[in-house]
């Protein structure tokens, strides 16, 4: 039944609808901290609908029948952000159970037992459960976590102020938290260069998504020409192949990128470039700002619909 509605809404050809899904990371076992992030058994079972669903392409193939006019019916691609070590080691195994393949947009800059600004709070946070962060030698306040509700609330306010900061300044700021911490903080949340080359060699499309994920909005065109050349140049160093697929870091049009760094993005030859504005893309869309969308219920049934409604309103 479903299959056939997306049939209805996405047809082949000049009429297709491209639906592009995002994700982050595929936890082993659900985090209370993040309830709703994807965990390996939802993931195994999204893949197992949308194998069912839709003709699941490379994105980079999605591009090029965009780009002809010729995308098949039901066309959707997988995507992840960021490089997280779990879309190695959880994520790979199982697409390659669905024969499903997906691209990886990385942040270069966070390689190799770097950790990202956010998991910085997130796991600051986490080591003080039951206790007190005392931020303010970080120009934040005091907070009590006494619970987890408590401890989500902190950790999404201390994002948002800390989120659009200059990357000095930012990096400042959740450094200085960290050291509130009891404990020695993950070095390993993401992943090694040898495993980013091993996803490509598994059949897995590579995508960059700059070096040190900043708010590109905010960067000159030069500053943002360097954080997105440089992620490029690294990884087509590191898999001997060209990169042609980019990823907006936060990839909110006019707000985490601007029209500039969409010119900057097609002066440093790409192909294509992923936003995260929700919707779908058409022949004739631009193909430097492609939409994603991925729904969150939990039932075959609400993620379907949920997924022909971003078909429809698109």
């Amino acid at each position: 039944m479903l299959k056939t509605l997306f049939g209805g809404l996405s047809r082949a050809g000049s009429a297709a609808r491209l639906s592009v899904l995002i994700f982050h990371r595929v936890l082993p076992v659900v985090d209370p901290l993040f309830p709703d992030e994807i965990d390996s058994s939802r993931f195994d079972l999204i893949c197992g609908w949308l194998k069912s669903w839709f003709n699941v392409l490379p994105l980079d193939v999605a591009v090029a029948h965009l780009k002809a006019g010729t995308l098949p019916a039901r066309a959707a691609c997988i995507t992840f952000d960021d490089g997280y070590a779990d879309n190695f080691h959880i994520a790979l195994p199982i697409l390659q159970r669905h024969g499903l393949t997906a691209t990886f947009f990385i942040s270069t800059g966070f390689l190799d037992g770097g950790r990202m600004w956010n998991d910085t709070i997130i796991e600051t946070v986490r080591t003080l459960a039951g206790a007190t962060l005392d931020g303010v030698s970080a120009g934040l306040g005091r907070y009590r976590l006494d619970s987890i509700t408590q401890s989500q609330q902190v950790i999404g306010e201390i994002i948002s102020k800390v989120k659009y900061l200059e990357i000095a300044e930012r990096i400042k700021i959740t450094e200085t938290l960290a050291h509130a911490a009891p404990a020695a903080l993950p070095q390993n949340l993401m992943m090694t260069s040898a495993e980013v080359k091993s996803l490509f060699q598994a059949g897995m499309q590579i995508g960059a998504h700059t070096v040190s994920h900043p708010i590109l909005a905010r960067l000159s065109d030069e500053e943002a020409k360097r954080e997105i050349q440089n992620s490029k140049v690294f990884l087509e160093e590191l898999l001997g192949e060209r990169v042609g697929l980019f990823a907006y870091p936060n990839g909110k049009p006019g707000e985490d990128y601007s029209p500039q760094t969409v010119d900057v993005v097609r002066q440093l030859d790409f192909d294509a470039a992923v936003s995260t504005a929700w919707g779908v893309t058409s022949t004739g869309n631009d193909l430097f700002q492609i939409r994603r969308f991925t729904p969150w219920d939990r039932s075959k049934g609400k993620f379907g619909l949920r997924l022909l409604a971003n078909l429809h309103a698109s």
